[in-house]
């Protein structure tokens, strides 16, 4: 990892090997396709969503990608998740499997849908 921050999801992505970006660019895809009107930027130094809120955050790790839909969209999910390790707001999806790009995709149109009614 560089030590400079990066300021965009772009520059976030870039700083991992080839095979992860692939992953973090799918994901990246997944969730704008499920959120088209959410703001990119890069919050708490990770990439994350925000439409009325924060909506979603990901990251990278050595073995996993953090997926971080806050507590209400690990809750509502929990059966679906429950196959992965997790705590109160993240769940870690494992690089050495197919990312739930579908489950990504319901998660994000839930927080979507939640962040649309705090209004």
């Amino acid at each position: 990892m560089a030590s400079t921050k990066p300021k965009t999801i772009e520059e976030y992505i870039a700083l991992y090997p080839q095979e992860t970006q692939k992953i973090l660019e799918q994901i990246r895809a997944t969730i704008k396709k499920a959120a088209p009107k959410a703001e990119e930027t890069i919050n708490y130094g990770i990439p994350t969503f925000k439409l009325n809120g924060n909506l979603v955050h990901f990251a990278a790790y050595k073995q996993h990608i953090g997926f971080y839909p806050a507590p209400s969209g690990i809750t509502a999910f929990k059966k679906e998740l429950s196959v992965y390790k997790g705590a109160k707001g993240s769940v870690q999806f494992p690089l050495n499997q197919p990312m739930p790009l579908a489950l990504i995709t319901k998660i994000v149109k839930f927080r979507v849908k939640e962040n649309l009614e705090k209004k």
